[in-house]
């Protein structure tokens, strides 16, 4: 398994472009507690945790590479969710492409992925969490041609299907 630096450095070092998958309805880490909290009671947040990603993504769109996510959620959305849309749209300002997909038309699709990252539409690269408290337990790489090219399938179809952020939060 790999630890969250080593995702990190996997991260780093794609071509052309990474792809994500997200399947949970919530996601638990300690960067994001805080601003969790703060963004359920209403305080106000700098988004000083969220601007090296920010920044990351920005550069790498400079360069010509592409970030690209499906986040398929239960409807209705959680409190997550929702969260997640108001801090994706940051990312989405950075150069990111975020879409979702309701969790019922994945099904109906036959979507079945890892949540996972797909990078050079090389490697699959599966997130792992604990059940009970959503916090991350560690990636693998996973070499299976199959697996792989299955995975890229539904990214295609998943892509299609899925609405930009802003539509689906539109639609709430």
């Amino acid at each position: 398994m790999l630890s969250e630096t080593e995702l990190g450095d996997l991260l780093t070092g794609f071509g052309r472009e990474a792809f994500r998958f997200e399947l949970r309805d919530r996601y638990n880490s300690e960067v994001g507690k805080e601003p969790y909290r703060r963004w359920r009671t209403g305080e106000p947040d700098d988004h000083a945790w969220h601007r090296p990603w920010m920044e990351r993504v920005s550069a790498d769109v400079a360069a010509g590479k592409a970030w690209r996510r499906v986040r398929i959620v239960s409807v209705p959305v959680s409190d997550y969710t929702r969260y997640g849309i108001a801090i994706g749209r940051l990312s989405v300002q950075a150069g990111e492409d975020i879409r979702y997909l309701d969790r019922a038309g994945a099904e109906r699709l036959g979507l079945a992925p890892y949540d996972a990252w797909l990078l050079d539409e090389t490697r699959l690269v599966r997130l792992h969490f604990d059940g009970a408290d959503d916090t991350f337990t560690g990636a693998e790489v996973v070499t299976d041609p199959e697996t792989v090219t299955r995975h890229l399938k539904w990214r295609d179809l998943a892509w299609r299907c899925a609405e930009p952020l802003e539509t689906f939060a539109a639609s709430l």
